[in-house]
């Protein structure tokens, strides 16, 4: 392929051949994918590449299910099209990724990249490496306390709150890890800082137990997904958003069975 083909800025009378079609429905397809684990909504990847997909003169049009997305490009001078399935990436919620991603596609829309700098760009950014883990938890045990705070909770019971966060947290990192079934680290971590914050309330530390008990969880509730879920609905993807809202629904009764049971067995080893 001559150098000149690899240019995202194309002459509307130049035709595009099939390998650099494939090329850029395969960069799409995988574009998308990532912006999908990284919590993105199906509204913005679709602006994202059918931005750049108009500097291209092409035309983009996207399938998105529970696991895989599919990209299928056409050429509007010509008609030939390429089309690429492919695996919604696990790489968690990143709202620098999701970020970084967006602005990409506004360097290609722009000309400022050919298709293989923009492919540089892309692994490189997705390859970037996130915030610690501790710096991560550190600041979610702070944030867990301070919701304990904001709803009524007394100091006692916001160092009950960081206590019982700073062990289901830790033990989300060490499962995750091992790469655990998501399902079932919900559930595990729910039980752990529920079973912390019910057996320390019965310590004369705090005299708002029932908040400490309700915000150690606070940490794991999926707000992203219930609100993807409702943003994609309204965009129209109906399957993708019925998806989201199954899995965020699974992991709210995880947690609350975790939950439950931390509760149960507390209050039950505090009887004997």
């Amino acid at each position: 392929m001559k150098q000149q083909d690899l240019l995202i800025e194309v002459d509307p009378e130049l035709l595009i051949d099939q390998e650099y079609l494939d090329q850029l429905s395969n960069f799409f397809a995988v574009y998308a994918a990532y912006m999908l684990g990284c919590g993105a909504t199906c509204i913005r990847i679709k602006k994202n590449l059918r931005r750049m997909a108009n500097a291209m003169h092409l035309q983009v049009d996207l399938i998105i299910l529970s696991h895989h997305v599919t990209v299928v490009c056409t050429d509007n001078s010509t008609g030939l099209n390429a089309q690429h399935i492919k695996r919604i990436a696990s790489v968690g919620v990143s709202f620098e990724i999701n970020t970084r991603l967006s602005e990409l596609s506004w360097k290609v829309a722009e000309h400022k990249l050919t298709i293989d700098e923009a492919e540089n760009v892309f692994y490189r950014i997705v390859k970037h490496k996130p915030m610690p883990d501790m710096r991560i938890m550190l600041l979610v045990v702070i944030a867990n306390a301070s919701f304990c705070h904001l709803f009524g909770g007394d100091w006692g019971a916001m160092l009950i709150v960081a206590f019982a966060t700073l062990l289901g947290y830790g033990l989300k990192i060490l499962l995750t890890s091992y790469k655990w079934e998501t399902k079932l680290i919900w559930l595990l971590c729910s039980f752990v800082s529920a079973l912390a914050a019910a057996g320390f309330t019965y310590l004369p530390i705090t005299s708002t137990p029932d908040w400490a008990i309700s915000a150690s969880v606070l940490y794991l509730i999926p707000g992203i997904p219930y609100i993807n879920s409702i943003s994609d609905c309204l965009d129209g993807h109906y399957l993708c958003s019925l998806g989201r809202l199954v899995h965020a629904f699974a992991l709210t009764v995880c947690i609350a069975l975790g939950l439950t049971a931390g509760i149960m067995l507390a209050n039950k080893s505090l009887i004997f």
